[in-house]
């Protein structure tokens, strides 16, 4: 792009950024106007008299930036990149080549090629790691720095070098993107007999196409009860958040109330429809991950007696931001209104203290607002949403350097490829022995509640210690458990499939272990809501 058109482009956004503030009447107009003629000399004087050219556009970006960042965390400034990937996250689509990725120390590793895309036809293996991109290695980039350049336009190609454990050169391989989808819910299974489980890691405009497919599957398969996992789920759009909690409420039922300085923001959106899982018995996971639109639906079935809340303290954040665009390629997101859970609780937490809040420190109870829902139950404002039975999970530091270095993964990988025999039976906890189809080397592989013994572990510190990754022996010992989790999900993961893997982790997940021992009084509250609406 030539410097006359940047010119003209940071013009435009300057105008579109004076059209937007200087149309509203509540701005004082003489010292708008005095601000705005400031800016602009500022940036006439830097043109003119800076030692060096400017590129005009990246100055008025720096300009937007500043200004937005006096104000609150979530007032953000979106130019072509950031506003493309948000497109692509919210509208569930996007153009590539269908791979999940993930680094591992300095090494950029497929986790998986998504069936059926050009990825996959290619022959593109779990485990191969992407050396460059375009002729420019990877070593140095992040996992999103990497996911932007495998993206582009509909029908374009790109370079990549593969570096395949086994084989003695590298391969290269040009690639036409094309069109992906971006699903919101990542697995949705039955966890036992009666319990449907879904994980939703987003919220896009399909995200509610989704779900009603998803629970209509899993009711065919016996679906009494269900698990909505919404830890890590960060957010996403605002409409459907509502659709969500809409899902199971009854209809006039309060999900949340905005307030906003401007009036056009002031509203009470209650569910709409009476659906046909509004008596189903629910329980939402959450943790510190858990943000925004999470914290609504999880805010509004709580607050409704609706269901229970099982995990860590969500995130807080209670404010809602509106898109505006400043010009084709660039938009500011702003903060338009604070959010309101059914209990008239704001969950927002304060960020003034900007070490506590980046570190999500937990706020005092005494410093938090008290509310009450339907029934009378205690809830707390101003920090999030408030589980109703905490269960912390963090990994000790062994476990987690492991998982840094893809350890677990490359092992089981390695473990796959030597075809090595399991050495005993492996049944479900109900003492049923399923076996799974006749797969590698005539091994049947039994997909429950598998054991990684003590000749699997000496297997795996055999792999360690040729990776000269170190570990102390009382260390690996303390951290036993961790380990032989993470192991037998990559384990069942390598040799049968990523989804049979995570339902084993899930099924060992001491935060499902405990929804699974308190859904007594999860069907007591969905009984009490149905007689109640």
């Amino acid at each position: 792009m030539g410097r006359t058109m940047k010119k003209r482009i940071a013009t435009l956004i300057l105008i579109a950024i004076v059209a937007f503030f200087g149309l509203r009447p509540v701005w004082n107009q003489d010292v708008w106007t005095e601000s705005y003629r400031k800016l602009v000399m500022m940036i006439d004087k830097i043109d003119q008299n800076y030692y060096k050219k400017v590129d005009h556009e990246e100055l008025t970006y720096a300009s937007i930036r500043g200004m937005l960042r006096t104000l609150d965390p979530y007032s953000n400034f979106l130019d072509p990149k950031n506003l493309a990937t948000i497109r692509e996250d919210y509208t569930g689509k996007y153009y590539g080549l269908g791979i999940m990725i993930q680094k591992h120390a300095d090494r950029l590793m497929v986790i998986s090629p998504i069936e059926g895309t050009p990825a996959y036809r290619l022959g593109i293996q779990p485990g191969d790691i992407i050396s460059h991109i375009e002729g420019e290695s990877t070593k140095s980039i992040s996992s999103f720095e990497a996911m932007q350049r495998l993206r582009g336009e509909k029908g374009t190609s790109v370079n990549i070098t593969i570096v395949r454990e086994g084989m003695e050169e590298p391969l290269n391989l040009n690639i036409s993107r094309e069109e992906i989808p971006l699903h919101s819910i990542s697995y949705a299974f039955m966890l036992t007999e009666d319990i449907g489980y879904v994980f939703i890691r987003n919220f896009a405009e399909t995200t509610t196409d989704e779900l009603q497919e998803s629970l209509e599957t899993l009711k065919e398969q016996g679906m009494k009860k269900l698990i909505l996992d919404l830890r890590g789920n960060g957010g996403g759009t605002f409409i459907q958040s509502l659709e969500i909690s809409d899902e199971f409420l009854s209809k006039e039922d309060m999900i949340v109330s905005i307030k906003g300085r401007n009036k056009l923001y002031n509203r009470e959106l209650r569910a709409f429809y009476d659906r046909q899982y509004e008596d189903l018995p629910l329980i939402i996971l959450v943790n510190q991950g858990s943000a925004s639109a999470s914290e609504i639906v999880s805010g509004a079935i709580k607050d409704n007696d609706r269901g229970l809340i099982i995990g860590e303290n969500s995130w807080g954040k209670g404010l809602v931001q509106t898109v505006f665009p400043l010009s084709q390629d660039a938009a500011i997101s702003l903060t338009t209104a604070k959010y309101y859970t059914p209990s008239g609780r704001s969950i927002q937490k304060d960020y003034s203290q900007i070490e506590n809040f980046l570190l999500n420190r937990e706020v005092p109870e005494e410093n938090r607002e008290v509310a009450y829902t339907a029934s009378g139950r205690k809830v707390l404002g101003q920090g999030g949403i408030a589980p109703d039975y905490e269960v912390k999970f963090s990994y000790n530091i062994l476990t987690y350097n492991m998982l840094a270095r893809g350890l677990f993964f490359a092992y089981a990988r390695n473990f796959a490829e030597r075809k090595t025999p399991l050495s005993k039976t492996y049944v479900f906890p109900n003492g049923a022995d399923i076996p799974l189809e006749d797969i590698s080397g005539g091994r049947k592989v039994f997909s429950a509640d598998l054991k990684v013994d003590a000749q699997i572990l000496e297997d795996f510190k055999l792999f360690l210690r040729e990776k000269k990754f170190e570990f102390e022996e009382d260390d690996f010992n303390q951290t036993l458990s961790q380990i032989q989790q993470e192991l037998q999900r990559e384990l069942i993961s390598a040799v049968y499939s990523i989804d049979a893997g995570t339902k084993i982790y899930r099924l060992n997940d001491p935060v499902i272990k405990k929804a699974i021992e308190v859904f007594p009084e999860a069907e007591a509250l969905a009984r009490s809501y149905k007689k109640g609406s």
